[in-house]
């Protein structure tokens, strides 16, 4: 990941972070990997027009659902690898989340989205995962 993809992604964070304190709103983050390149407009057709979007680089991308807890984030992300499956016919993609946390730094929560993927990544059991996932591999 480039400095300025990191930094954009710290900018983004830092600005979730404000506006849930602001609202007293909730909002989760995922990384969505897929094998085969993806773009956003691919991405965005089984996203909310709400959600943010980043591009990390071809194949990695990183989302932002705000007013959405950690339960609908996970059932988003079962929808996003169900449509993602049928585009491209394919079972390749892969997706880490991290529920708000403001007293996580940004670049706490970018390395551990980066460490869950790479974890779910290994799993056969799994394409979604948590925090949880670390915390079994202990």
């Amino acid at each position: 990941m480039t400095d300025k993809v990191f930094n954009r992604l710290e900018v983004e964070i830092k600005k979730t972070y404000y506006v849930s304190e602001r609202y007293k709103i909730t909002s989760s983050f995922i990384l969505i990997h897929h094998e085969k390149k993806l773009t956003i407009k691919e991405l965005s057709m089984f996203l909310r027009g709400s959600d943010k979007i980043l591009e990390i680089d071809e194949n990695t991308f990183f989302v932002i659902f705000t007013f959405t807890s950690e339960e609908q984030t996970f059932k988003a992300s079962e929808n996003i690898l169900l449509e993602l499956d049928r585009h491209f016919n394919s079972r390749d993609s892969y997706i880490s989340m991290e529920a708000l946390d403001t007293s996580n730094s940004p670049r706490m929560v970018i390395n551990k989205l980066l460490q869950i993927l790479s974890e779910t990544r290994k799993s056969s059991y799994s394409r979604i995962e948590g925090e949880s996932i670390l915390n079994s591999n202990l």
